[in-house]
């Protein structure tokens, strides 16, 4: 599956089967969380069968989960671009996890922080969690805005890598699918801008990753 393959197939799920995730699949997503750690400073951790997080007695804001036992934690150091950061390369995991045959969701308020599960230094801060497993779905395509709405361009017929890097940016999972970006197309530039909102800045991460797998990064550098 090539990740094209894996932005176009993953949706959200919250509802995960009791089935234990096989080894050399934790060995891939421990693998990759090690270097994105060791690439940014972040500080991601897999946590596995753990299920006081996300209790099925509690309801969860945005709505209920169920069956969640393992999830990686949204952690780094207390930076003006850490929600970025955690949005980019918190989806590189979820695109590896479904190109895995796992199911994955982008979790901001509605879990409990389990003391004891995983590390945090003072000087860094835990901003939500992916929820990861075997789902008892494979979850439902989310509306989308008109790519005119969510992007501009400098010329009257953008170039075909910028079209498909919008369409892939389009299918970024964004904070209740509010979809509050910009991507603004000068020459060969492209500037990515979130809007008003909360976790924008993180939806804008997971969008720039996006749009670099539709349009190639050989082709256009962020401005």
């Amino acid at each position: 599956m090539t990740l094209i393959d894996a932005i176009k197939e993953r949706h959200s799920v919250r509802s995960y089967l009791d089935k234990p995730i096989e080894q050399d699949k934790i060995d891939i997503l421990e693998k990759l969380i090690e270097e994105i750690n060791e690439e940014t400073g972040l500080h991601f951790q897999l946590v596995l069968d753990e299920p006081e997080a996300f209790d099925t007695s509690r309801t969860a804001r945005y709505g209920t989960f169920s069956g969640v036992r393992n999830y990686i934690t949204l952690i780094g150091p207390k930076t003006k671009d850490l929600e970025e950061l955690l949005g980019y390369h918190g989806e590189r995991l979820v695109l590896e996890a479904q190109r895995l045959g796992l199911n994955t969701c982008w979790v901001g308020l509605s879990y409990r922080k389990v003391l004891g599960v995983y590390e945090i230094e003072d000087d860094e801060k835990l901003m939500g969690v992916i929820t990861i497993g075997y789902g008892t779905s494979q979850g439902a395509k989310r509306k989308t805005r008109p790519p005119r709405s969510l992007s501009k361009a400098d010329v009257e017929e953008p170039p075909k890598w910028f079209k498909r890097g919008v369409e892939c940016a389009m299918l970024a999972p964004t904070a209740v699918n509010q979809q509050k970006f910009m991507l603004t197309l000068a020459g060969d530039t492209v500037t990515a801008k979130a809007g008003k909102g909360f976790y924008t800045k993180m939806d804008l991460g997971i969008v720039k990753y996006h749009f670099e797998i539709g349009a190639g990064k050989e082709n256009f550098m962020w401005g």
